[in-house]
């Protein structure tokens, strides 16, 4: 347990902060840690390998990705569900042989009760003629009380079933299906201030709106056109864009379709983002 202050062993009160200590050295109990603005991800980086993007792409749902990492999901991702397929494939083969290997003996026992009938012997008659009618492995007991020692009579335990895979690719974000196709490209427009010297990645402000020249960064709300794949700003969208439709770069005719909100990482502030909290989840005594 946290010791108390110098001038304050004598107090009865147990602090705010000393029970958070506390809390987090005994290991037990879920910790609970508010993200700061280090913690969150770029709006201009990949939600894959939390890099900027080289050939930035987005999806309809507003998340971007770069277009060599997405790819290399999305390959995946179908590689497992065809293996996952030949594996269910196998497992109904598998079903299909044993069900006929079981009717095929059914007809055999069948077969052989018939003989046995035509021949005048009667199994239960012969079972209590010999004394085995009390034997554990004669009759129905026998599949009552399997002989555990012979092989033949070990009860099996079943195969765990393999469901039918499902074939679509679903997208890591918002879990909607995801295709190829679907992928928009995404031009952002660099900042024009003169220092060529430093790196475009190495530069706090990376990126600007084309059409109002608005710095972008993940406190100002942006959204990709979809026919050209600018990245403008919610302002400009709401103030110029949707009072005529059209592309203030291209005078293009523009749909509601065409205007894909991009999702940001945050900020760290409480008004401007609302998962803020990270919470890892550990055993509690009871």
């Amino acid at each position: 347990m946290t010791r108390h202050g110098r001038n304050n062993t004598a107090s009865a009160v147990y602090s705010y902060h000393e029970r958070k200590s506390d809390e987090k050295a005994s290991g037990y109990g879920t910790l609970h840690l508010r993200l700061g603005k280090d913690s969150i991800r770029p709006f201009d980086c990949c939600c894959l390998t939390l890099q900027p993007c080289r050939d930035p792409v987005i999806t309809p749902d507003g998340y971007l990705y770069d277009k060599e990492a997405i790819l290399e999901y999305i390959v995946t991702k179908k590689a497992e569900i065809a293996k996952q397929e030949k594996e269910h494939a196998k497992q109904l083969k598998k079903e299909k042989g044993e069900a006929a290997s079981y009717s095929q003996m059914e007809e055999l026992d069948k077969v052989q009760k018939f003989l046995a009938q035509e021949r005048g012997v009667n199994f239960k008659n012969s079972d209590s003629a010999s004394g085995s009618g009390l034997s554990n492995m004669s009759g129905e007991k026998a599949k009552e009380l399997p002989a555990f020692w012979a092989p033949s009579q070990t009860p099996d335990s079943k195969p765990r079933k393999i469901p039918k895979p499902d074939k679509n690719v679903y997208c890591p974000m918002s879990g909607n299906p995801l295709k190829m196709k679907d992928l928009i490209p995404v031009k952002f427009t660099p900042i024009k201030d003169g220092d060529s010297k430093t790196s475009l990645i190495s530069k706090t402000n990376r990126y600007v709106c084309p059409v109002t020249n608005d710095i972008l960064s993940n406190s100002v709300p942006c959204a990709v056109l979809k026919p050209t794949g600018d990245v403008v700003t919610m302002d400009c969208v709401e103030k110029i864009i949707k009072k005529d439709m059209i592309h203030p770069l291209t005078s293009e005719k523009l749909t509601d379709k065409d205007i894909i909100p991009l999702q940001r990482g945050g900020t760290g502030f409480a008004s401007t983002n609302e998962k803020l909290k990270a919470a890892e989840p550990r055993p509690v005594m009871t």
